[in-house]
């Protein structure tokens, strides 16, 4: 703990750290203000969303850690990512809870971040879902083609390049029709309502998001559909 002391958040405890640092051009400390804040870069228009390390933030946040950064102009950079450290022999959990936790679906996941991606996949497959994944909605309408079997959710990007996460979902829905969607985004209503997802009660996660709210989200869905059978 000694080591995040500069931290004022920080409670009290033993933490794991892991250091990334570079040599580069370093950051001014209006830059690092702004750091974390959804929709924040420094690239130019069209190369960077602003959302990988709001989401790092948020993960790290939702696991009660801190993140620090160091950084000095022309010298480079240095994140330093604190969590806390679990020692005790994780308690097996009631049979209601482990239902809750886990999904055991098919889900075609479409995102075209990679780094979302690769996390998001991480999250269903540890959930206990079947996870097919596309960089884009193109790579997405392939993939469902050449899968026979059935396919539960697409949990798609709204905003994508090709097409919206909406016109994705009418593509897929001619190739497997009895398919549901989950649509997620880091944009704000007002970015998103004109993909034509807003408005219209359909099913919509909020970026960044954890594994519980992303299981939560998902086992409703699978809920929805065994109802209606």
């Amino acid at each position: 703990f000694d080591d995040c002391l500069s931290i004022q958040e920080a409670v009290p405890g033993s933490y794991i750290m892991l250091s990334v640092a570079d040599n580069g051009i370093g950051m001014s400390s209006e830059t690092i203000s702004n750091l974390f804040e959804p929709f924040f870069t420094t690239k130019e228009k069209g190369k960077g969303t602003g959302l990988g390390l709001s989401t790092v933030y948020g993960i790290i946040k939702q696991n009660n850690g801190y993140i620090d950064v160091k950084s000095i102009p022309e010298k480079g950079s240095e994140f330093r990512l604190y969590l806390p450290e679990c020692s005790a022999k994780i308690p097996e959990l009631p049979a209601e809870h482990k239902k809750n936790s886990s999904s055991n679906a098919v889900i075609l996941l479409v995102e075209d971040e990679p780094e979302i991606l690769e996390i998001t996949k991480i999250m269903l497959e540890h959930s206990g879902n079947t996870v097919l994944h596309a960089g884009s909605p193109a790579a997405a309408v392939k993939k469902a083609k050449e899968f026979h079997s059935r396919i539960d959710i697409l949990l798609t990007d709204v905003v994508m390049p090709e097409m919206n996460g909406k016109e994705l979902e009418e593509k897929v829905a001619e190739i497997h029709p009895e398919i549901k969607s989950l649509f997620m985004s880091g944009y704000t209503a007002d970015i998103i309502a004109p993909h034509g997802i807003i408005g219209k009660n359909l099913n919509f996660i909020q970026k960044p998001f954890s594994i519980k709210d992303l299981t939560q989200k998902i086992n409703s869905i699978l809920n929805q559909n065994q109802q209606s059978l």
